[in-house]
């Protein structure tokens, strides 16, 4: 198979999104009274302070450094992480990301929206990579010189935890009452710095961007951290906060994006004698930031300056409208049960999840074997229904209200994607482009018709293996005396599925399920980050506050025990609260500058969020083997954030990466899920402790490429509708939203959507989060994933040396050079050669279809 590059050219813009909106923590508890908790440098409790008196102590703590200083403390209580002196504040960069992971009603890998899937992304990041309520550079308030002043703050706010600066963020203090006035007051703060570093700005690495970085942190810290409990612990009084003030953060980041100062200075770096001083990471910051402003307005004046700044007020909303109306039309839905026959077919893991539903809904008494059982659209509740109710009725019941989620009376996001989409085109032609599709990849790796075709490269590859995957369904269904046999609708694609997978592989997932206890995922999934990248994962709940109970804490560490990097890990579903999908967010990013006294980084924190089967009754969560896919997916993410090596904040762990390659890592690792060793390293019975058995995994690993073109065509079309929505569909036009869906579908789908479908009304990758025009990313990145596994497969996956040896390069190249250096040269870095579209089409079982095509 010829290189990508030959029909898809990767080499394309060096542009880059620096400018995101996340969370970080700051400061480090400083002045311990007695019995205030010590941390060695490595984050293990080392002690208490032996002494009372106020005036002196010293602690030890997770920064690695002896930090000494005068004044007051609390003691230590129930709390992790006792609160930091407010005068001590210190700086933090802003590092966010996002990525989502659903889960299909078919066999595939997690990563990827789909119809009838539970899709779902931040709804913090856009089209570019960044956060649709943060335009241009944010800032922090503080000392614009570049120095490391503290902020001072009023001593009437010390009650805000919003506004304390803490090791990490005080998850378990944040309320919705703390929002407004912790906002505002940073926004206050935030403004007077800028407005300081204008008057004084020099075109110097140390005059420009060293204070718009260090500036950058309060507001990623608070608002983060806002932002991040939105998604995790939903409630009503929490998006009314948000609804409040986010307008006033929107009118600050858009203040700050369009400085005219700090532009002119960026163009005087670039076209000035500090380029030839400069190294490449910073020569993509100086890029980036001067794309990223002129996207956000800065040259726009008067009227047109008025209207775009309304029309990115307005996209806030309503990207913020969208989400909940996604998640309020999941949690209005729920199908009580209580006759057993209509739940038969559904193994014990749905019934007793469906019970303790019941259960925590009020329904008194309700048991795995008598109900009453509730389901609703949540994935661990709706895929099982879907898989093996024998109910037809149950399940043409769950599949129409899926796929009609927030599509009607007051949650009806119809009217929501006509408004984004007339915004998006409207803002477009503001800043001089014909539509949001070119807006999107200008920031991007591929071109408009390099991601097209792209896609009908593989839809090619795909579309004739698809049209017999469903022919063999009906078959199967037919020879199995099925009464939907001659009636084959949508809703009975996935139960027979499942059947023929079962007859043809002699493999049932809900036989999986006691192998894969979560506990043994994870302890599995570190034992191969540690043979593959060297670093070793080690409890460390408590040390940080968190915002549920079943959240973990865990540190990252070099082989010498020397702490790198921390994450949560939030594993449950919650549907009550907790929006759907899987994404990992970024807390805190590595940075030079931003350092603590004595260290030569700040080390960088993430939250990795999934949505998994939780534990039922005194059984441990059992996995799906999707959803130890999709952990695994996740988890790469993470890495690529917490293993990079590069100390310009702006640029570090994965920011400053072309959004269309963001996915390499996630993708990548979901390959090794299918690895012998690393299966058989994390499929442990619960019960009795036996290691799978060689022919189930030999039977899984057969089936892997089952229904493979149907999959990936299913993902195609969702990215062919994307692009064409952002790019040649007129909201103002005769066609609707939904006429192009259909349209499409005639060439992607071999089965027709049913005339009711609305999936687009909860696709919120691209209407409440950072694939708008980019949804394509997934198979650009998958192209690149399954290329770079293929430099494992070509040493020998069981050449334990040659794995590790390659591993570092994967991890010196690709996790760690972060957004400092155009992602395809760092591919080239560690492939040594552009990529291949053959390892996917090989993965997929499609290189025979692709050779004939």
């Amino acid at each position: 198979m010829a290189a990508l590059a030959a029909s898809v050219s990767f080499q394309h813009i060096v542009a880059l999104s620096v400018a995101s909106s996340t969370r970080s923590s700051a400061g480090y508890v400083a002045l311990p009274t007695a019995g205030c908790i010590a941390r060695s440098s490595s984050g293990h409790v080392a002690g208490t302070c032996a002494s009372t008196e106020v005036s002196r102590c010293t602690c030890r703590i997770t920064g690695g450094h002896d930090y000494s200083r005068s004044g007051s403390c609390a003691p230590s209580s129930s709390s992790p992480s006792p609160s930091l002196s407010l005068t001590a504040a210190l700086s933090r960069t802003p590092l966010r990301c996002c990525s989502p992971v659903s889960i299909s009603d078919s066999r595939r890998r997690g990563g990827r929206g789909g119809r009838g899937v539970g899709g779902s992304i931040t709804d913090r990041i856009d089209g570019r990579g960044r956060a649709p309520s943060s335009r241009g550079i944010e800032t922090r308030a503080g000392s614009s010189d570049g120095s490391k002043t503290a902020v001072m703050m009023d001593a009437s706010v010390e009650e805000n935890p919003l506004l304390a600066d803490s090791q990490f963020p005080l998850f378990d203090k944040i309320e919705a009452k703390h929002v407004a006035p912790g906002i505002r007051q940073i926004l206050k703060k935030m403004e007077e710095g800028f407005l300081d570093l204008e008057k004084k700005v020099t075109p110097t690495w140390s005059g420009l961007v060293d204070p718009l970085e260090r500036l950058n942190d309060r507001l990623a810290v608070s608002w983060g951290a806002v932002n991040h409990l939105k998604g995790v612990k939903d409630s009503e009084d929490l998006r009314k906060a948000v609804e409040e003030v986010q307008p006033e953060q929107v009118a600050l980041s858009l203040k700050i994006g369009q400085s005219k100062p700090v532009y002119e200075a960026f163009k005087a770096m670039r076209d000035g004698p500090l380029w030839e001083q400069v190294n490449e990471a910073q020569r993509r910051i100086i890029e980036s930031s001067l794309r990223e402003a002129e996207l956000t307005g800065v040259a726009l004046e008067g009227e047109a300056r008025e209207r775009f700044n309304a029309i990115e007020q307005e996209l806030a909303q309503l990207s913020l409208q969208f989400s909940n109306n996604v998640l309020d039309s999941i949690k209005a839905f729920e199908r009580v049960i209580t006759d057993p026959k209509e739940v038969d077919g559904l193994p014990p893991s749905a019934l007793g999840l469906a019970a303790q539903t019941a259960a925590a809904k009020g329904y008194e008494g309700a048991t795995l074997d008598a109900g009453p059982w509730v389901f609703t659209l949540d994935i661990p509740s709706y895929m099982p229904v879907m898989q093996h109710a024998k109910n037809r009725a149950l399940r043409e019941e769950l599949y129409r209200a899926y796929l009609t989620r927030a599509s009607s009376e007051d949650k009806d996001n119809t009217p929501v994607i006509k408004r984004t989409l007339a915004l998006r085109r409207e803002k477009a032609e503001l800043l001089g482009f014909k539509n949001h599709a070119e807006v999107s990849l200008s920031m991007k790796m591929a071109t408009f018709e390099r991601a097209e075709a792209l896609l009908e490269e593989l839809r090619v590859a795909s579309y004739d293996g698809a049209v017999k995957d469903l022919e063999e369904l009906k078959d199967f269904a037919a020879k199995s005396n099925a009464e939907e046999a001659n009636d084959f609708m949508n809703w009975d694609v996935t139960f027979w599925s499942e059947r023929l997978r079962e007859a043809k592989f002699d493999i049932k997932e809900e036989e999986l399920r006691p192998y894969f206890s979560f506990q043994e995922v994870l302890n599995g999934l570190f034992a191969l980050a540690k043979n593959l990248f060297g670093v070793v994962v080690v409890p460390a709940d408590g040390l940080a506050p968190v915002w549920h109970a079943d959240v973990r804490f865990f540190r990252v560490e070099d082989l010498q025990g020397e702490p790198l990097a921390f994450f949560y890990l939030d594993p449950y579903s919650r549907p009550a609260e907790k929006r759907g999908g899987a994404w990992m967010d970024e807390v805190v990013g590595r940075s030079r500058l931003l350092a603590l006294p004595n260290e030569s980084v700040r080390l960088p924190v993430a939250h990795v969020v999934c949505n998994q089967s939780p534990p039922v009754g005194d059984k441990p969560s059992l996995m799906t083997f999707r959803e130890v896919e999709t952990l695994f997916h996740e988890f790469g993410h993470a890495l690529q954030h917490m293993l990079t090596k590069q100390d310009e904040g702006l640029v570090s762990g994965i920011k400053g990466i072309e959004w269309d390659a963001v996915e390499l890592p996630s993708q990548f690792m979901e390959n090794w899920c299918y690895h012998r060793a690393t299966l058989l390293g994390i499929a442990k019975h619960y019960e009795t402790g036996e290691t799978l058995p060689e022919s189930m995994f030999q039977k899984l690993v057969a089936a892997r490429t089952f229904r493979a073109a149907s999959m990936m065509l299913r993902q195609i079309h969702f990215a062919a509708v994307d692009l064409e929505l952002h790019s040649r569909f007129d909201p103002d036009g005769p066609e609707t939203m939904f006429d192009v869906d259909r349209r499409i579908a005639k060439k992607t789908t071999v089965m027709p959507p049913i005339p009711e479908d609305r999936f687009l009304c909860s696709f919120s990758h691209i209407f409440a989060g950072g694939y708008s025009a980019g949804y394509y990313s997934y198979k650009w990145a998958e192209v690149l994933s399954a290329d770079a596994f293929s430099a494992f497969e070509e040493v020998g996956l069981d050449n334990e040396e040659a794995v590790r040896e390659t591993g570092k390069r994967f991890r010196d190249t690709v996790l760690g050079l972060g957004g400092g250096r155009h992602p395809l040269e760092v591919f080239k870095d560690f492939r040594g050669r552009e990529p291949s579209t053959e390892p996917l089409l090989r993965h997929s079982g499609l290189l025979p279809a692709a050779a004939a095509a």
